[in-house]
């Protein structure tokens, strides 16, 4: 079996082609929106979807995109990657969703990164999962909250919590694409068959719009030959449908939530900051 080839920048040669893609520099823009909504999905835990949420994010507003994170989990790991203290703040996205008819504008919180912005959230929100069962058309409140900023942005991008429950429902209702942040480990694998069933189920019953933008490889450590062969295994099994860009396991990562800063701010010049705004401009290319 042939290994893959993965440089430094997270560039890897996908199956049929002899050398990586070059994604060109996006662009600059004059006007922004209506905003391309994208959830970041997987029900397994601790595969880097808030990580990637972040980074893309500020991968894309360095490009001049305006991007809108919007923290879907009850944990709350976004808002405190970006460096928000969550329990100090007196309203979260919980309340836009849940019966106090708060403005997702008065929520919104401004980031130390120019054009990111932040919808955030706490444990609160676990309890608006179960106050939206009783809810009327409870699979589109989330689009709902969303539509009046959807034109102040060029991406709104949903960290979702790592199940399969209604608020990652609400998120999928709400996208156009899914991208599915996949560790490179044999484990991980597991699980993808019934997401990609729950997204198709999602597609046919709810939002006819939503596709599988891209399965992101994440975690991959290129010393192991157990790394190179899963992420062999899901290029065989996904084809064009993974990310040509592999985000590398890093001890940077643990760092730049610490610092409560992106990667692309906290050690710009770092592999991981570059393979992001490669993934960014891999983003840009396959959403126009």
């Amino acid at each position: 079996m042939a290994t893959s080839s993965v440089k430094d920048d997270g560039s890897r040669v996908a199956k049929g082609h002899k050398t990586a893609t070059e994604f060109p520099i996006p662009q600059p823009i004059s006007s922004h929106g209506p905003a391309k909504i994208i959830s970041m999905v997987n029900q397994k835990g601790g595969v880097g979807k808030t990580t990637s949420t972040i980074n893309l994010g500020a991968a894309l507003a360095s490009y001049g995109r305006k991007v809108l994170l919007v923290d879907f989990d009850p944990q709350g790991a976004l808002s405190v990657g970006l460096g928000i203290p969550v329990y100090q703040l007196e309203k979260t996205l919980r309340h836009v969703l849940v019966g106090e008819q708060v403005a997702a504008k008065e929520v919104l919180v401004k980031t130390q990164v120019q054009n990111l912005d932040l919808l955030p959230s706490n444990i609160e929100l676990s309890a608006a999962e179960l106050e939206l069962v009783s809810e009327v058309g409870r699979e589109h409140v989330l689009a709902s909250a969303l539509k009046p900023l959807e034109n102040e942005y060029d991406f709104i991008i949903i960290d979702c919590q790592p199940s399969l429950g209604l608020l990652t429902v609400n998120a999928l209702a709400a996208s156009v694409g899914c991208i599915v942040p996949l560790e490179t480990e044999y484990f991980a694998l597991r699980g993808l068959a019934l997401l990609t069933q729950t997204i198709e189920k999602i597609k046919g019953r709810i939002n006819p719009k939503l596709e599988i933008l891209g399965i992101l490889p994440t975690m991959y450590d290129p010393r192991t030959v157990h790394g190179r062969e899963v992420l062999e295994r899901v290029e065989e099994a996904f084809g064009n449908k993974v990310f040509e860009t592999v985000i590398a396991r890093t001890v940077k990562f643990p760092e730049t939530t610490a610092a409560g800063a992106p990667i692309t701010e906290y050690a710009p010049s770092s592999p991981a900051a570059k393979a992001y705004k490669r993934l960014a401009r891999e983003v840009i290319q396959k959403i126009k």
